[in-house]
């Protein structure tokens, strides 16, 4: 592999995650660091640490001026991502090129095309990909997305046609929601990524989430098999699974193949993901949209196949040609992730930043915690709340839960509000032991199980 000098332009689990692949194909390692930042554990695994700016993401995280300068200056041959911040930014993929570094995942181009919610449902739809039905582009006009609205059928769900991670998406069940609900979340999509755009698709009753993992060199494109992520609050996902849960045979090849197939539609390069939902009782399913990144849950499909996403993330940055042909990646078990938040589920998940002040890690056979904690570490209020993801594997999906129960009554995290005791609590819900879960089970079970206090 060409690569000898790693930026990471991210920060947290994610980081450590980067980093402890970069270190496995000899790569060296400058980490990107905002003032709040710069004793974390990814800045103290790093070779070298860069102060990018104060403790605000538009500050540090987000300056694409700033993250490339920085890059370049340290000798580094390549910049990974990571998730969120400027991952699926066109615009710092291109500056990253336009320094003479490799981007560590698909072309500016093909984030903009695939990023855009709206043109992805149109190169989906190309590729003979099924379509949730919805809009056919983008509406701006709300007379105009309310008519719309009307011939789709209630309830619809308003989302934003850029950017991702549950925001600027409103649920309306009736004409007078939609009155209301579509300029907040032209609004929300606006203040979040700087676009209002909006299109509208039909909500599917009990539906569930699933998503396939793509690899591409841009020449050649395969599969992963697919994850389950149904589990989720205010669309954000909780809990994720693979292989997902009950998924005939023929569905499951015929939605890996689509995947496969869009993938080669835009030359992909790179790991990414298609999220699809799944009608269980019509047994078809529908495409939603591409996150043209590595997952928060791309642990669970390495659990399965062996494959360690992000080193091929890095060798595909390399030049490397694939090395996996799509007989050769073979699912094995079952696996469950949880994510590990500083919030308090009894308080309407209210994040909890501060100083861990004490830190257990279950460790064994088919266990795995992908964190940035350390004791000792003050966790800042500036970014997202996740700590970490307890990852679990086991023979089957008996086995990998009872080994989960096990390795979440391992895991202690004290000094701050954690959602672990929710990880306990769905490990034991017969629902979930049954797989009898879809995308809108969550909500109404958190209200009866963590009733808020004041």
């Amino acid at each position: 592999m060409s690569l000898r000098r790693v930026f990471i332009a991210n920060r947290g689990e994610i980081a450590v995650r980067i980093n402890r692949a970069c270190r496995a194909l000899g790569c060296e390692v400058v980490q990107a660091a905002s003032a709040a930042d710069l004793d974390s554990l990814s800045a103290r695994l790093a070779d070298t640490v860069v102060d990018v700016g104060p403790p605000p993401a538009a500050k540090s995280y987000l300056n694409i001026e700033g993250m490339v300068t920085a890059a370049k200056e340290n000798g580094c041959d390549a910049v990974h991502p990571g998730y969120g911040f400027l991952a699926e930014n066109g615009a710092f993929a291109d500056a990253v090129e336009a320094a003479g570094l490799r981007f560590v995942g698909p072309s500016g181009d093909a984030i903009r095309q695939l990023g855009d919610k709206v043109e992805a449902r149109r190169i989906a739809a190309a590729a003979g990909v099924p379509l949730v039905p919805g809009s056919d582009g983008r509406i701006e006009d709300p007379q105009a997305a309310a008519e719309v609205a009307e011939a789709i059928g209630y309830p619809v769900m308003i989302k934003a046609a850029a950017g991702g991670g549950g925001r600027g998406i409103r649920v309306a069940e009736d004409a007078a929601d939609f009155e209301r609900l579509f300029p907040q979340a032209s609004a929300e999509a606006r203040a979040a990524f700087g676009d209002g755009g909006l299109y509208l698709e039909k909500v599917i009753t009990r539906a569930r989430h699933v998503e396939v993992q793509i690899l591409g060199d841009g020449r050649n494109f395969v599969h992963c098999f697919e994850r389950e992520c149904s589990l989720q609050r205010r669309r954000q996902k909780v809990w994720e699974e693979a292989p997902a849960l009950g998924l005939p045979d023929a569905v499951r090849e015929a939605m890996c193949q689509s995947a496969v197939d869009l993938a080669a539609s835009v030359a992909y390069c790179g790991a990414g993901t298609v999220e699809y939902l799944y009608d269980a009782d019509a047994q078809c399913f529908y495409f939603i949209e591409v996150n043209t990144r590595i997952q928060v849950e791309h642990p669970v499909t390495e659990m399965v196949t062996g494959i360690d996403l992000v080193e091929a993330m890095l060798r595909i940055a390399g030049g490397e040609d694939l090395p996996w042909t799509q007989d050769a990646i073979v699912c094995r078990g079952h696996a469950i992730e949880c994510r590990i938040n500083a919030e308090d589920p009894a308080r309407n998940f209210l994040p909890g930043p501060g100083r861990v002040t004490g830190l257990e890690v279950p460790t064994g056979e088919g266990i795995r915690f992908d964190t940035l904690l350390y004791e000792g570490y003050e966790v800042p209020p500036f970014y997202d709340s996740l700590l970490g993801k307890l990852v679990v594997h086991g023979d089957d999906r008996r086995a990998c839960l009872a080994r989960l129960g096990a390795a979440l009554a391992g895991l202690r995290i004290e000094g701050i509000p954690t959602t672990v005791a929710l990880h306990q609590a769905l490990a034991a819900e017969p629902a979930v032991l049954r797989a009898d879960t879809h995308t809108r089970f969550l909500e109404p079970w958190l209200a009866q199980q963590f009733a808020t206090r004041a």
